[in-house]
């Protein structure tokens, strides 16, 4: 017995446990749970098993995922299937289920979100092929695991089609919700939201705008002309966003 308790401390320790077998090399069972609890006493080593059974079964279940937050978190989140989920119960994060980027980023897609940069030494980085993002990275499309000119078309439409859906959708909230200002508006005793039905006004406007300068973007083939239109519109879409 206090070999097998050596032996099992150890293969915890070192987060190897899931899996391991029988010390002799002949054998291959597998040592339960059950024997496990009956062999080691610790339970600082038990909760460290523990752990590692979790964390085996979330790797294998395609639908369950950890919570990505940078400052920590060990909940476990269902995928939804729609590229972001609900926020986390339990810190509030929202999880990208599709890549490596920590945040849900919708509407920018996945491929936007290639383009990663060090905290620590600046150095950017393309997460899809590793290699250094200049000067190889013109831009979010060209790269070597985009494996053809077709494949690249098509996630170009993609994502500009993504980014236009949203800001049509958007404008229609802002049209919503300035029809029911306007209701509340004839109520008696209740005072004028001018103000309110102007900033709505201004929504949809500013939506309209960024849906069809997505179609612009997409068509637009002059680079000079397309990084100042860039610049415009994320400036324009984070007024909007923060009104």
């Amino acid at each position: 017995q206090p070999c097998w308790r050596e032996y099992l401390t150890t293969r915890i320790e070192q987060n190897m446990v899931v899996n391991c077998t029988c010390p002799i090399s002949e054998c291959r069972a597998q040592p339960t749970t059950a024997f496990i609890y009956s062999i080691v006493s610790s339970e600082e080593i038990i909760a460290k098993y523990e752990k590692a059974l979790l964390r085996g079964y979330v790797e294998c279940c395609s639908n369950l995922t950890w919570c990505t937050n940078p400052q920590g978190c060990d909940q476990i989140l269902l995928k939804d299937g729609f590229g972001y989920g609900a926020a986390c119960s339990k810190c509030s994060w929202i999880s990208c289920f599709n890549c490596n980027f920590p945040e849900a980023h919708y509407p920018a897609s996945c491929s936007h979100m290639s383009h990663m940069t060090c905290a620590k030494c600046s150095h950017g980085f393309c997460w899809r092929c590793l290699k250094p993002w200049k000067p190889t990275h013109k831009d979010y499309y060209n790269c070597s695991a985009m494996v053809s000119k077709a494949a690249w078309q098509e996630k170009r439409f993609q994502d500009y089609n993504e980014r236009c859906t949203f800001h049509h959708r958007a404008r229609e909230f802002a049209t919503s919700l300035r029809n029911r200002v306007s209701s509340v508006r004839e109520m008696p005793k209740i005072r004028t939201l001018a103000f309110v039905l102007d900033a709505c006004k201004v929504l949809e406007q500013a939506r309209k705008v960024l849906a069809y300068s997505c179609v612009y973007s997409y068509y637009n083939q002059d680079a000079e002309s397309m990084d100042i239109m860039e610049q415009q519109t994320e400036g324009l879409e984070l007024h909007t966003n923060a009104l």
